[in-house]
């Protein structure tokens, strides 16, 4: 590989992640708006991680520059990060005792081109909890900033049941997807 490999994004789980399977990379935050395509999660993941992607690539074209979204889905629905702590109650609500979808698109692009793209898909089940769950994890701030208003790889754990699928793709960095895209662009990681 020519150039550096950039991680457009903030999230420090993503960079544990990297460097967790010995992928040197950088950072630098993409500065976008993520969109929401109604009843798509695939299709929001995906278009949010290509247009991160592309941000930052547009202003380091010497980097291959990887994007990455996740989005939780739950019967059509689209959580993404809660805007309130009521949202994040509510999600929190609809998710107990249920099985929901974790969609994380992964983008690569170089010279403000895209290279490629994948997603991943993971089911977690939920075990039924109640209010005082849901408070105790409001309480704690860590729904603020996650897909779903929890983060499976910290306090969210209590909730979680079972996981089908890559458990990173739930912490916001499929490594199988991510590998997957890497080679197919010619990067050996």
């Amino acid at each position: 590989m020519t150039g550096t490999l950039l991680l457009a994004s903030g999230s420090p789980r993503r960079r544990e992640i990297l460097a967790q399977v010995g992928i040197p990379f950088s950072c630098e935050k993409a500065a976008c708006d993520e969109v929401l395509l109604s009843g798509d999660p695939e299709g929001t993941s995906l278009a949010n991680a290509r247009a991160k992607a592309l941000d930052v690539s547009a202003r380091r074209p010497e980097a291959v520059v990887l994007g990455f979204d996740t989005v939780v889905a739950l019967e059509g629905a689209i959580f993404g990060k809660p805007a309130s702590e009521e949202e994040a109650r509510a999600m929190l609500r609809a998710l107990s005792g249920r099985t929901h979808e974790v969609w994380t698109g992964v983008a690569a692009a170089r010279g403000g081109r895209l290279l490629g793209e994948r997603a991943a898909r993971t089911r977690v089940r939920f075990r039924a909890y109640g209010e005082e769950e849901i408070d105790r994890q409001v309480a704690s701030g860590e729904p603020m900033d996650k897909a779903g208003a929890y983060g499976i790889q910290s306090l969210g754990a209590r909730l979680a049941e079972s996981v089908d699928g890559c458990f990173y793709n739930v912490v916001g960095l499929p490594i199988f997807a991510t590998m997957e895209l890497l080679e197919s662009i010619g990067i050996k990681a």
